[in-house]
């Protein structure tokens, strides 16, 4: 029996399926955005604070969340990136020697609504059945006419460019200042992460906001370009391509994740097509085709890149890589003859797992033998 002070609530999806709970603190709501799921089991600080997350409400499909807290060092962004939380349980207690809080203080602080108590695996089979879609969060036992005026007002994540609204609004160094290499990382939702995974390689890293023109880029003298994870749909970024394209005329090497991958497939004149219900969590299957070898990535996308293990429509010069090996979709590719490449899945994962981390190493590689060092 929980000890959260509560009041009834419940979850409401565009297609007038109604999920009942119990919401501990009103924050602002109701709480309008498209609902997806996560695998993960554990992470769920850095699965909150990811920008990718931003316009989404999450459902934890792990029965219970909030054992180990919250701490000061895993956040993957200043602040919680989502619009809601949906949990089986919320942990009313909390043991780990590096937490510094409860996690529902930590969401309630945000202003970020936990909606708990649900029936996450009925709603997460739901998803899956029917694909995700829109939902609002509110305080009762039934939606009121305020809630679902919300929701019929919600946009659509198709068209939604919602990497300008995350992307930091002037440019900054993460790492040391005198280090060797210097990366211009393109801020779509860039995760903490991907930026101490640089600077442990001897990087300082430049990180730009993401309608940053080629020439800008191009004037800071980068030894490579990084184009970051972020959320919304891909094809919405119409300034990424144009700016991506010259930078990669030059010759510099540029490694996409995610929502820079998609840019990427984009660029060189692929297509993007959202997924039924997406890729998220921590136990993704993905196959390197040039190995056979299997690997278990963490993934956090609605949208990817159209084609299959033999190619990508519309772009000739773009040679896949890898492959989903649960729905075939495409997870990888690299250019046929610049130093450009791209992944879906998350190299940088934190907490993991951390099998593909290595392509960070592959980037520095690429980098060392153009610069002939």
């Amino acid at each position: 029996m929980s000890l959260l002070r509560s009041n009834p609530g419940f979850l409401l999806l565009e297609d007038g399926t109604l999920f009942r709970g119990q919401i501990d603190h009103a924050a602002d709501l109701p709480a309008v955005a498209e609902v997806v799921f996560t695998t993960n089991m554990s992470g769920y600080q850095e699965v909150f604070t990811d920008p990718s997350y931003r316009g989404q409400i999450v459902v934890m499909t792990s029965p219970m969340i909030g054992n180990y807290g919250t701490n000061d060092e895993d956040p993957e962004s200043v602040k919680p990136q989502v619009s809601g939380v949906i949990v089986r349980e919320l942990s009313t207690t909390f043991s780990n020697w590096r937490a510094g809080g409860a996690l529902a203080a930590y969401l309630k602080a945000a202003n970020i609504p936990v909606l708990r108590d649900v029936d996450t695996r009925r709603l997460t089979r739901h998803l899956r059945t029917v694909g995700v879609m829109r939902g609002v969060i509110g305080v009762g036992a039934i939606p009121n006419a305020e809630a679902k005026a919300v929701l019929d007002a919600c946009p659509s994540m198709v068209g939604l460019d919602l990497a300008t609204m995350v992307s930091t609004d002037r440019s900054y160094i993460w790492g040391d200042a005198a280090a060797k290499r210097h990366i211009v990382a393109y801020d779509y939702g860039i995760k903490h992460n991907i930026l101490r995974l640089f600077a442990e390689r001897g990087c300082r890293t430049t990180v730009v906001p993401s309608k940053t023109s080629a020439a800008d880029v191009l004037s800071l003298k980068p030894d490579g370009v990084f184009l970051s994870n972020g959320p919304g749909d891909p094809e919405a970024v119409t300034y990424a391509p144009v700016a991506v394209r010259e930078i990669a005329s030059e010759g510099v090497p540029v490694f996409g994740i995610c929502l820079g991958h998609q840019i990427l497939g984009l660029t060189f004149g692929g297509k993007t097509y959202k997924l039924p219900y997406g890729h998220r969590g921590g136990n993704h299957p993905v196959k390197d085709l040039a190995t056979g070898k299997v690997l278990i990535t963490s993934q956090n996308h609605g949208f990817a890149v159209q084609g299959t293990e033999s190619g990508i429509a519309g772009a000739p010069d773009l040679q896949v890589t890898n492959v989903n090996l649960n729905d075939g979709s495409i997870e990888g590719f690299r250019h046929r003859t610049l130093p450009v490449s791209g992944v879906q899945y998350h190299p940088e994962a934190a907490p993991g797992p951390h099998d593909a981390q290595g392509l960070f190493d592959d980037f520095m590689a690429a980098i060392a033998r153009g610069s002939g060092a």
